[in-house]
């Protein structure tokens, strides 16, 4: 009886340090994967909700216009010369032209 008890707490013992490193895994998983994809869709969401008309907005599908016209989750912006107008969701806007020239700025000064 006592050599299983024995060898239970050796088990028991040598869980804790297997326990602590799923842990801290965890830990590095969640601060250098899932913490920064929430800033980057809290980011993109911000972007799309300050949208406003006139904007210069390119969509995830690569398309490039000018918005006239906003709702509540569809935006409809004409795209060139032929003032040809398409509408799509607000979750398909990837950029805009503000956005891209922040983001050289930044790129240039490091």
């Amino acid at each position: 009886m006592t050599l299983f008890l024995e060898s239970a707490a050796g088990a028991a013992g040598g869980s804790m340090p297997m326990l602590l490193m799923v842990i801290i895994m965890f830990a590095v998983f969640y601060f250098f994967v899932i913490r920064p994809e929430n800033k980057k869709k809290k980011k993109a969401e911000e972007m799309r909700n300050s949208l406003s008309l006139g904007d210069e907005i390119i969509t995830i599908g690569g398309m490039i216009g000018k918005i006239v016209q906003i709702t509540d989750d569809t935006i409809t912006f004409e795209t060139g010369e032929d003032r040809v107008r398409i509408q799509t969701k607000k979750w398909a806007i990837s950029t805009t032209a503000k956005m891209e020239a922040e983001e050289a700025k930044a790129g240039a000064k490091k």
